[in-house]
């Protein structure tokens, strides 16, 4: 009896030692394995209500994830494709600003200005249908200019051979060469009469006439007054003027108003100097029956000629502002544009420099293409 009690106990031990094993194991199992493991212990309803729930979270948040990648890889594509679409676009519109080939710049803004509305030539007019090709100087001086550097032959083949040069770059426009003597000298000191100036001898002025002449070519006489005045100077060049192939040039660099020695300032004329000198040629043409003078006034400054709508035209003179001053090509482009070009008066002129425009490392003297580029084009083009 007692046996069978003993055994009894010991199974009813047993069973609970098990029990308690098996409880403790559940409570020290990690969570994930415990859901994991759950099903094969036989859990309860509840249990599988909750790892059904779970399961469709984890779905959810696969299918959320999973879209949110889509999207970003959508969003992706568009910006690659905005941003394609952009090059191409700003591509094209490169190539359209830039194209390869190079076009022809816009016309300034004073183009209008241009040719300017005044008396028809007259017959035997030298200007509009011809342009002058000049060489200046003194032959006093080899520092003053070509005319004066070289031996008389040496200088006029050099002139014939710009001649062409010009006759070739504008086949439409026949060429006339001439010779620009300054026959009245700004000086350094103020001599006798404290004028400033020094007069060429009628022999010198002779000889250069007749080297002009074995080109048949123009003769300028160039009036520097210094502390003298047009009225005083022009006078006594009268004599040469009234010869139909004399013309005049007066330079206001050297025309010293103020009372300052010639070339330590630029000086200046107002539109009543060159009025003056208008008139001047033109009774001359007037009483002698001859065919319009050409008047060469120099300007590389604002201030070395004012008031210059003022100027009065007359069928008797033909007026060119001869832009005279040196440098780069590129600022005597910008001089002519701004005292020239801007300022129309009547016919225009460019002077060319051997030395001066090619001091500098990069300059160069523009060629008869370069200066036929200018607008208007100068009809009057002077080498020094």
């Amino acid at each position: 009896m007692s046996r069978r009690i003993a055994v009894r106990v010991t199974r009813f031990l047993t069973t609970v030692v098990a029990t308690l094993a098996a409880g403790v194991a559940l409570l020290l199992a990690p969570a994930g394995r415990a859901e994991a493991a759950a099903p094969q212990q036989g859990t309860t309803s509840g249990a599988k209500a909750t790892a059904k729930r779970t399961a469709a979270k984890r779905t959810t948040a696969k299918r959320a994830t999973a879209k949110r990648a889509t999207a970003k890889r959508a969003t992706a594509k568009r910006t690659t494709a905005k941003r394609t679409t952009a090059k191409r676009t700003t591509a094209k519109r490169t190539t359209a600003k830039s194209p390869r080939k190079a076009v022809a710049k816009p016309a300034p803004s004073f183009a209008s200005l241009w040719p300017v509305k005044g008396p028809a030539p007259l017959p035997g007019s030298i200007l509009p249908a011809r342009r002058i090709v000049a060489y200046y100087g003194n032959p006093l001086s080899r520092r003053m200019g070509v005319l004066g550097e070289y031996d008389v032959d040496d200088m006029l083949r050099r002139l014939d051979r710009e001649v062409a040069a010009w006759a070739r770059a504008d086949t439409l426009t026949p060429v006339v060469p001439a010779l620009h003597l300054i026959a009245t000298v700004a000086q350094g000191s103020p001599g006798r009469d404290g004028k400033w100036r020094t007069r060429m001898s009628d022999s010198l002025i002779e000889r250069v006439y007749q080297w002009a002449q074995r080109r048949n070519a123009l003769l300028f006489l160039d009036v520097q007054v210094a502390h003298s005045t047009l009225q005083e100077e022009l006078p006594p060049l009268a004599k040469y003027l009234t010869r139909p192939n004399v013309h005049l040039g007066i330079d206001p660099e050297f025309s010293m108003k103020g009372g300052h020695a010639p070339g330590k300032r630029i000086g200046t004329y107002d539109a009543r100097d060159v009025n003056y000198a208008v008139n001047f040629l033109a009774d001359i043409v007037d009483e002698h029956k001859l065919p319009p003078k050409v008047l060469v006034v120099h300007r590389f400054t604002r201030p070395m000629l004012t008031n210059t709508r003022q100027i009065r035209l007359d069928p008797r003179v033909q007026i060119v502002i001869d832009m005279d001053g040196w440098g780069s090509s590129s600022l005597k482009k910008g001089s002519y544009d701004s005292y020239v070009a801007s300022e129309p008066v009547q016919f225009t002129g460019f002077k060319l420099f051997y030395k001066n425009d090619v001091r500098k490392p990069g300059w160069h003297m523009m060629k008869p293409a370069e200066v036929l580029a200018l607008t208007p084009k100068p009809l009057y083009i002077q080498y020094q």
